[in-house]
C-alpha cells in the first residue's frame, strides 16, 4: 500500500522547494544519496511500454545522454557508468537498481566508492493520447562541493542542466528516431571537404 503524501496532491516536486529540497527529495527515494536535487519532466508522444522499455535497457542511454561516455550493464540490477566531467575529466560509479515497477518507475543508487554519490528515480505516467509523462528526480553530491558545482555549470556538465537536455533528446529520439543537432555529421563533413 502506498504511504499518504505529506504534501497536497498539487504540490510541486520537493526539489523545487525553497526549504530543504535535497532532504525532502531524499525522503522520497529508497537508499537516497546526495544533497543537491534536480527534477525534470517531459511528455513523449509514445506509449508507456515503449518509452519504459527503451530506457530500461541501460545500454541505450548513451544514445541520448550527451555526457555519458559508456554504461557497462553487469546484470539486471547493476551497471558501471563513465560520465564526462569538466576540464576533460571523467567520473565513474556503479549504480544499483533499488526499486522497479515495470512500465511505471525505476529507482537507483550509486554504490560505495562512487566519484559522484547519486541516487534517483524515473517515473513513466500514461498521458492518454499525449503519450507518456517522464519525470526524473536526481540527488547528487557534486565533486568539489559548491565550487565544483559552479565549475560544472560553467562547462555545462552540471546534472540539472544535463538532465533537462537529456530528457529533451530522449523525447526527440523516441518520437522521430533521431536527435536534431546543428553539428555536421561525418557525411556532411566529407562532402564539404571534397
Amino acid at each position: 500500500m502506498t504511504e499518504p503524501s505529506p504534501h497536497p496532491a498539487d504540490s510541486g516536486p520537493a526539489a523545487t522547494s525553497k526549504r530543504d529540497a535535497g532532504g525532502e527529495t531524499a525522503a522520497t527515494l529508497p537508499e537516497a544519496k546526495g544533497k543537491s536535487a534536480t527534477v525534470q519532466a517531459v511528455t513523449i508522444n509514445k506509449p508507456v511500454s515503449e518509452v519504459y522499455g527503451y530506457f530500461r535497457n541501460f545500454a541505450n542511454l548513451p544514445t541520448f545522454m550527451e555526457n555519458v561516455v559508456s554504461i557497462d550493464v553487469k546484470d539486471d540490477k547493476l551497471s558501471h557508468w563513465v560520465v564526462k566531467a569538466p576540464a576533460g575529466q571523467t567520473v565513474e560509479w556503479d549504480a544499483r537498481v533499488t526499486e522497479e515497477q515495470v512500465d511505471r518507475a525505476i529507482a537507483w543508487t550509486s554504490e560505495p566508492g562512487a566519484s559522484v554519490a547519486n541516487s534517483g528515480r524515473i517515473e513513466f505516467r500514461d498521458a492518454g493520447r499525449r503519450g507518456t509523462v517522464v519525470s526524473l528526480t536526481i540527488l547528487y553530491d557534486p565533486p568539489g562541493g559548491i565550487i565544483g558545482k559552479i565549475i560544472a555549470k560553467m562547462f555545462q556538465r552540471e546534472p540539472a542542466i544535463q538532465a533537462r537536455r537529456d530528457l529533451n533528446r530522449f523525447k526527440q529520439l523516441m518520437e522521430t528516431g533521431e536527435i536534431a543537432t546543428s553539428a555536421m555529421n561525418r557525411v556532411q563533413r566529407e562532402e564539404e571537404m571534397a
